[in-house]
Protein backbone atom coordinates (compact mmCIF):
# COMPACT_ATOMS: atom_id res chain seq x y z
CA UNK A 1 0.00 0.00 0.00
CA UNK A 2 2.78 2.40 0.89
CA UNK A 3 4.41 1.74 -2.44
CA UNK A 4 1.08 2.31 -4.19
CA UNK A 5 0.59 5.64 -2.41
CA UNK A 6 4.17 6.67 -3.22
CA UNK A 7 3.70 5.76 -6.87
CA UNK A 8 0.39 7.64 -6.95
CA UNK A 9 2.04 10.75 -5.45
CA UNK A 10 4.80 10.60 -8.01
CA UNK A 11 2.28 10.25 -10.83
CA UNK A 12 0.21 13.19 -9.51
CA UNK A 13 3.26 15.42 -9.15
CA UNK A 14 4.41 14.41 -12.60
CA UNK A 15 0.98 15.13 -14.04
CA UNK A 16 0.79 18.53 -12.37
CA UNK A 17 4.29 19.38 -13.59
CA UNK A 18 3.44 18.24 -17.11
CA UNK A 19 0.17 20.24 -17.03
CA UNK A 20 1.98 23.34 -15.81
CA UNK A 21 4.69 22.92 -18.45
CA UNK A 22 2.03 22.46 -21.14
CA UNK A 23 0.28 25.63 -19.97
CA UNK A 24 3.56 27.55 -20.14
CA UNK A 25 4.22 26.12 -23.60
CA UNK A 26 0.73 27.14 -24.73
CA UNK A 27 1.19 30.64 -23.33
CA UNK A 28 4.46 31.21 -25.14
CA UNK A 29 3.88 33.45 -28.19
CA UNK A 30 4.27 31.63 -31.47
CA UNK A 31 6.99 32.89 -33.80
CA UNK A 32 5.63 35.17 -36.52
CA UNK A 33 6.74 35.64 -40.10
CA UNK A 34 5.60 38.81 -41.86
CA UNK A 35 5.92 40.60 -45.19
CA UNK A 36 5.18 44.33 -45.32
CA UNK A 37 6.20 47.36 -47.31
CA UNK A 38 5.00 50.08 -49.67
CA UNK A 39 5.00 51.43 -53.21
CA UNK A 40 5.10 55.16 -54.00
CA UNK A 41 5.08 57.31 -57.11
CA UNK A 42 4.73 61.04 -57.72
CA UNK A 43 4.42 63.98 -60.10
CA UNK A 44 6.58 67.07 -59.58
CA UNK A 45 6.02 70.41 -61.33
CA UNK A 46 8.47 70.81 -64.19
CA UNK A 47 11.66 72.58 -63.16
CA UNK A 48 15.36 72.06 -63.72
CA UNK A 49 16.29 72.72 -60.09
CA UNK A 50 15.93 69.98 -57.48
CA UNK A 51 15.19 71.15 -53.95
CA UNK A 52 15.24 67.84 -52.12
CA UNK A 53 16.56 64.36 -52.37
CA UNK A 54 13.87 61.66 -52.57
CA UNK A 55 11.48 63.86 -54.62
CA UNK A 56 13.78 65.76 -56.95
CA UNK A 57 12.87 64.66 -60.47
CA UNK A 58 10.55 66.75 -62.70
CA UNK A 59 7.45 65.31 -64.34
CA UNK A 60 6.12 61.86 -63.53
CA UNK A 61 8.53 59.75 -61.51
CA UNK A 62 8.73 56.78 -59.18
CA UNK A 63 9.74 56.72 -55.56
CA UNK A 64 10.47 53.13 -54.65
CA UNK A 65 9.10 49.68 -53.98
CA UNK A 66 9.86 48.65 -50.42
CA UNK A 67 9.55 45.03 -49.26
CA UNK A 68 10.27 44.18 -45.61
CA UNK A 69 10.57 40.55 -44.56
CA UNK A 70 10.71 39.88 -40.82
CA UNK A 71 10.68 36.94 -38.43
CA UNK A 72 10.01 37.41 -34.73
CA UNK A 73 10.59 34.61 -32.25
CA UNK A 74 10.35 34.60 -28.47
CA UNK A 75 14.00 35.59 -28.00
CA UNK A 76 15.33 36.50 -31.45
CA UNK A 77 14.46 37.50 -34.98
CA UNK A 78 15.60 39.27 -38.12
CA UNK A 79 14.61 42.03 -40.54
CA UNK A 80 15.46 42.06 -44.25
CA UNK A 81 14.40 45.39 -45.81
CA UNK A 82 14.70 45.75 -49.60
CA UNK A 83 14.27 48.93 -51.64
CA UNK A 84 13.98 49.29 -55.42
CA UNK A 85 13.86 52.57 -57.34
CA UNK A 86 15.31 56.12 -57.17
CA UNK A 87 14.23 56.86 -53.60
CA UNK A 88 15.77 53.63 -52.37
CA UNK A 89 18.97 54.17 -54.34
CA UNK A 90 19.42 57.63 -52.80
CA UNK A 91 19.20 56.04 -49.36
CA UNK A 92 21.94 53.44 -49.91
CA UNK A 93 24.30 55.55 -52.05
CA UNK A 94 27.44 54.78 -50.04
CA UNK A 95 27.22 51.00 -50.14
CA UNK A 96 30.63 50.15 -51.69
CA UNK A 97 29.71 47.29 -54.00
CA UNK A 98 32.94 47.77 -55.97
CA UNK A 99 34.96 46.72 -52.90
CA UNK A 100 32.87 43.72 -51.87
CA UNK A 101 31.69 42.49 -55.27
CA UNK A 102 28.10 42.47 -53.98
CA UNK A 103 25.48 44.11 -56.14
CA UNK A 104 23.45 45.15 -53.10
CA UNK A 105 23.94 48.91 -53.35
CA UNK A 106 20.58 49.34 -55.04
CA UNK A 107 18.41 47.06 -52.94
CA UNK A 108 19.35 46.49 -49.27
CA UNK A 109 18.06 49.15 -46.92
CA UNK A 110 18.31 47.15 -43.68
CA UNK A 111 19.54 43.66 -42.84
CA UNK A 112 19.93 42.79 -39.17
CA UNK A 113 19.47 40.08 -36.55
CA UNK A 114 18.47 40.77 -32.94
CA UNK A 115 18.43 38.84 -29.67
CA UNK A 116 16.34 39.71 -26.63
CA UNK A 117 18.71 39.05 -23.74
CA UNK A 118 15.88 40.02 -21.37
CA UNK A 119 12.59 41.92 -21.46
CA UNK A 120 14.55 45.17 -21.17
CA UNK A 121 17.80 44.41 -23.02
CA UNK A 122 18.13 43.76 -26.77
CA UNK A 123 21.26 43.26 -28.89
CA UNK A 124 21.15 44.01 -32.63
CA UNK A 125 23.83 43.13 -35.18
CA UNK A 126 23.79 44.17 -38.85
CA UNK A 127 22.72 47.08 -41.03
CA UNK A 128 19.99 49.31 -39.58
CA UNK A 129 18.57 52.75 -40.41
CA UNK A 130 19.92 55.70 -38.47
CA UNK A 131 18.51 56.65 -35.08
CA UNK A 132 19.17 60.35 -35.75
CA UNK A 133 16.57 62.74 -37.09
CA UNK A 134 12.81 63.13 -37.32
CA UNK A 135 12.41 61.81 -40.85
CA UNK A 136 13.02 58.34 -42.27
CA UNK A 137 13.49 56.71 -45.66
CA UNK A 138 10.01 55.18 -45.90
CA UNK A 139 7.37 57.56 -47.35
CA UNK A 140 4.74 55.80 -45.24
CA UNK A 141 6.37 56.86 -41.96
CA UNK A 142 7.06 60.45 -43.11
CA UNK A 143 4.26 63.01 -43.11
CA UNK A 144 5.85 65.26 -45.76
CA UNK A 145 6.68 63.50 -49.01
CA UNK A 146 9.80 65.51 -49.85
CA UNK A 147 12.54 65.45 -47.24
CA UNK A 148 14.40 68.08 -45.26
CA UNK A 149 18.01 69.14 -45.81
CA UNK A 150 18.85 67.77 -42.36
CA UNK A 151 17.63 64.34 -43.41
CA UNK A 152 18.93 64.44 -46.99
CA UNK A 153 22.48 65.27 -45.85
CA UNK A 154 22.50 63.49 -42.52
CA UNK A 155 23.21 59.79 -41.96
CA UNK A 156 20.86 57.23 -43.51
CA UNK A 157 22.10 53.86 -42.26
CA UNK A 158 24.66 52.22 -40.01
CA UNK A 159 26.31 48.80 -39.88
CA UNK A 160 27.41 47.56 -36.50
CA UNK A 161 26.19 46.29 -33.16
CA UNK A 162 23.91 48.15 -30.78
CA UNK A 163 22.52 47.51 -27.31
CA UNK A 164 19.07 48.85 -26.39
CA UNK A 165 18.04 49.17 -22.74
CA UNK A 166 14.48 49.92 -21.60
CA UNK A 167 15.21 51.50 -18.23
CA UNK A 168 11.52 52.18 -17.53
CA UNK A 169 8.27 52.78 -19.39
CA UNK A 170 9.43 56.34 -20.16
CA UNK A 171 13.22 56.05 -20.35
CA UNK A 172 15.54 54.19 -22.73
CA UNK A 173 19.24 54.07 -23.51
CA UNK A 174 21.16 52.80 -26.53
CA UNK A 175 24.87 52.36 -27.28
CA UNK A 176 26.36 51.34 -30.63
CA UNK A 177 29.70 50.57 -32.28
CA UNK A 178 29.45 51.01 -36.06
CA UNK A 179 31.27 51.39 -39.37
CA UNK A 180 31.67 54.86 -40.82
CA UNK A 181 28.26 56.41 -41.48
CA UNK A 182 26.44 54.90 -44.50
CA UNK A 183 29.15 52.28 -45.11
CA UNK A 184 26.86 49.30 -44.69
CA UNK A 185 28.92 46.50 -46.25
CA UNK A 186 32.47 47.11 -45.05
CA UNK A 187 34.57 49.50 -42.98
CA UNK A 188 36.59 51.70 -45.39
CA UNK A 189 40.36 52.03 -45.31
CA UNK A 190 42.25 55.26 -44.73
CA UNK A 191 43.62 56.26 -48.18
CA UNK A 192 46.74 57.80 -46.63
CA UNK A 193 47.78 54.96 -44.34
CA UNK A 194 45.99 51.94 -45.78
CA UNK A 195 44.75 51.10 -42.28
CA UNK A 196 41.10 50.56 -41.41
CA UNK A 197 39.33 53.70 -40.20
CA UNK A 198 38.38 54.01 -36.56
CA UNK A 199 34.91 52.73 -35.77
CA UNK A 200 32.04 55.11 -35.01
CA UNK A 201 30.40 55.38 -31.59
CA UNK A 202 26.69 56.12 -31.23
CA UNK A 203 24.38 56.73 -28.30
CA UNK A 204 20.74 57.64 -27.71
CA UNK A 205 18.87 58.74 -24.60
CA UNK A 206 15.08 58.55 -24.72
CA UNK A 207 12.93 60.29 -22.15
CA UNK A 208 9.13 60.61 -22.36
CA UNK A 209 9.12 60.28 -26.15
CA UNK A 210 11.96 62.78 -26.69
CA UNK A 211 15.34 61.59 -27.95
CA UNK A 212 18.86 62.98 -27.68
CA UNK A 213 21.16 61.31 -30.24
CA UNK A 214 24.94 61.39 -30.62
CA UNK A 215 27.49 60.01 -33.11
CA UNK A 216 31.26 60.42 -32.93
CA UNK A 217 33.39 59.24 -35.84
CA UNK A 218 36.77 59.70 -37.45
CA UNK A 219 37.04 63.49 -37.72
CA UNK A 220 33.47 64.45 -36.92
CA UNK A 221 30.75 64.51 -34.27
CA UNK A 222 27.00 64.78 -34.72
CA UNK A 223 24.41 65.64 -32.06
CA UNK A 224 20.69 65.60 -32.73
CA UNK A 225 17.42 66.15 -30.88
CA UNK A 226 14.22 64.54 -32.11
CA UNK A 227 10.87 64.83 -30.39
CA UNK A 228 7.26 65.84 -30.56
CA UNK A 229 4.34 67.00 -28.45
CA UNK A 230 0.59 66.37 -28.57
CA UNK A 231 -0.73 69.89 -28.16
CA UNK A 232 -4.30 68.53 -28.32
CA UNK A 233 -6.11 65.42 -29.52
CA UNK A 234 -5.93 66.70 -33.11
CA UNK A 235 -2.78 68.86 -33.12
CA UNK A 236 0.77 67.48 -33.00
CA UNK A 237 4.06 69.40 -33.16
CA UNK A 238 7.25 67.58 -34.16
CA UNK A 239 10.69 69.05 -33.52
CA UNK A 240 14.14 68.27 -34.91
CA UNK A 241 17.44 70.07 -34.28
CA UNK A 242 20.84 68.89 -35.47
CA UNK A 243 24.49 69.96 -35.46
CA UNK A 244 27.29 68.27 -37.42
CA UNK A 245 30.88 69.36 -36.71
CA UNK A 246 33.66 68.17 -38.98
CA UNK A 247 37.39 68.29 -38.34
CA UNK A 248 40.25 68.74 -40.82
CA UNK A 249 38.27 71.10 -43.09
CA UNK A 250 35.55 68.51 -43.68
CA UNK A 251 32.80 71.10 -43.18
CA UNK A 252 29.95 71.54 -40.73
CA UNK A 253 26.20 72.06 -40.85
CA UNK A 254 23.32 72.69 -38.48
CA UNK A 255 19.59 73.07 -38.71
CA UNK A 256 16.24 73.13 -36.96
CA UNK A 257 12.81 72.10 -38.21
CA UNK A 258 9.23 72.26 -36.88
CA UNK A 259 6.50 69.85 -38.01
CA UNK A 260 2.97 71.02 -37.06
CA UNK A 261 0.18 68.59 -38.04
CA UNK A 262 -3.57 69.12 -37.67
CA UNK A 263 -6.04 66.26 -38.11
CA UNK A 264 -9.20 67.70 -39.72
CA UNK A 265 -10.96 64.33 -39.90
CA UNK A 266 -10.24 60.63 -39.51
CA UNK A 267 -9.01 60.48 -43.10
CA UNK A 268 -7.46 63.91 -43.78
CA UNK A 269 -4.60 65.71 -42.03
CA UNK A 270 -2.81 68.88 -43.06
CA UNK A 271 0.74 69.52 -41.94
CA UNK A 272 3.75 71.72 -42.58
CA UNK A 273 7.51 71.74 -42.19
CA UNK A 274 9.59 74.83 -41.57
CA UNK A 275 13.35 74.27 -41.77
CA UNK A 276 16.34 76.55 -41.34
CA UNK A 277 19.62 74.97 -42.51
CA UNK A 278 23.18 76.38 -42.54
CA UNK A 279 26.57 75.21 -43.78
CA UNK A 280 29.80 76.48 -42.18
CA UNK A 281 33.54 75.71 -42.03
CA UNK A 282 33.65 75.07 -45.76
CA UNK A 283 30.23 73.46 -45.96
CA UNK A 284 29.24 69.97 -47.10
CA UNK A 285 27.84 70.82 -50.54
CA UNK A 286 24.22 70.48 -49.48
CA UNK A 287 22.82 73.82 -50.67
CA UNK A 288 25.05 74.50 -53.68
CA UNK A 289 26.21 71.07 -54.82
CA UNK A 290 27.29 72.37 -58.26
CA UNK A 291 29.36 75.28 -56.90
CA UNK A 292 27.32 77.90 -58.76
CA UNK A 293 27.71 80.65 -56.16
CA UNK A 294 31.40 80.07 -55.56
CA UNK A 295 30.67 80.09 -51.82
CA UNK A 296 30.84 77.22 -49.39
CA UNK A 297 29.12 78.70 -46.34
CA UNK A 298 25.45 79.15 -47.23
CA UNK A 299 22.03 79.29 -45.58
CA UNK A 300 18.69 77.96 -46.74
CA UNK A 301 15.15 78.11 -45.38
CA UNK A 302 12.31 76.00 -46.69
CA UNK A 303 8.58 75.89 -46.05
CA UNK A 304 6.53 72.85 -47.03
CA UNK A 305 2.80 72.35 -46.66
CA UNK A 306 1.36 68.88 -47.20
CA UNK A 307 -2.10 67.38 -47.24
CA UNK A 308 -2.50 63.69 -46.43
CA UNK A 309 -5.67 61.80 -47.37
CA UNK A 310 -5.87 58.17 -46.25
CA UNK A 311 -8.28 55.52 -47.44
CA UNK A 312 -7.43 52.07 -46.16
CA UNK A 313 -3.86 51.34 -47.26
CA UNK A 314 -3.87 54.15 -49.85
CA UNK A 315 -2.33 57.56 -49.06
CA UNK A 316 -2.66 60.62 -51.33
CA UNK A 317 -0.34 63.57 -50.66
CA UNK A 318 -0.48 66.94 -52.47
CA UNK A 319 2.46 69.14 -51.41
CA UNK A 320 3.73 72.66 -52.05
CA UNK A 321 7.28 73.70 -51.14
CA UNK A 322 9.32 76.93 -51.30
CA UNK A 323 13.10 77.06 -50.74
CA UNK A 324 15.07 80.28 -50.28
CA UNK A 325 18.89 80.32 -50.25
CA UNK A 326 21.28 83.07 -49.15
CA UNK A 327 22.72 83.22 -52.71
CA UNK A 328 21.37 82.50 -56.22
CA UNK A 329 22.03 78.75 -56.54
CA UNK A 330 18.88 77.41 -58.22
CA UNK A 331 18.79 77.22 -62.06
CA UNK A 332 16.18 79.60 -63.47
CA UNK A 333 16.32 79.34 -67.22
CA UNK A 334 19.37 79.28 -69.48
CA UNK A 335 22.49 80.45 -67.58
CA UNK A 336 20.33 82.22 -65.00
CA UNK A 337 20.04 81.47 -61.31
CA UNK A 338 17.65 82.42 -58.54
CA UNK A 339 17.88 82.40 -54.75
CA UNK A 340 14.46 80.72 -54.43
CA UNK A 341 12.50 77.91 -55.99
CA UNK A 342 8.93 76.67 -55.66
CA UNK A 343 7.69 73.21 -56.51
CA UNK A 344 4.45 71.27 -56.39
CA UNK A 345 4.31 67.51 -55.80
CA UNK A 346 1.45 65.04 -55.91
CA UNK A 347 2.33 61.65 -54.44
CA UNK A 348 0.45 58.36 -54.26
CA UNK A 349 1.54 55.76 -51.70
CA UNK A 350 0.22 52.27 -51.03
CA UNK A 351 1.31 50.31 -47.98
CA UNK A 352 0.80 46.64 -47.30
Amino acid sequence: MKNFIRITQILLVSALFSFGYAQEAEEEPAPTFAVAGSVDTYYRSSTTAPNSSFAQYPGFSMGMANVIISYEGEKSGFVADFVYGPRGYDAVFNSPQAETGAASANIINQLYVYYNVSDSFTLTLGNFNTFLGYEVISPVANFNYSTSYMFSYGPFSHAGIKADFALSDDMSLMFAIMNDTDYTETQPLNPLTGDMNDYTFGAQLGLFGQYLNFISGDGYSHIDFTGGFDISDSFFLGVNATSFSGDNNSGSFSGVALYPQLALSDSFTIGARYEAFSETDGGVGAIDADGISGKQDLDNTSFTITGSYTSGNFIFKPEFRVDTASDPVYPDGLLKYSDNIASFVVAAIYSF
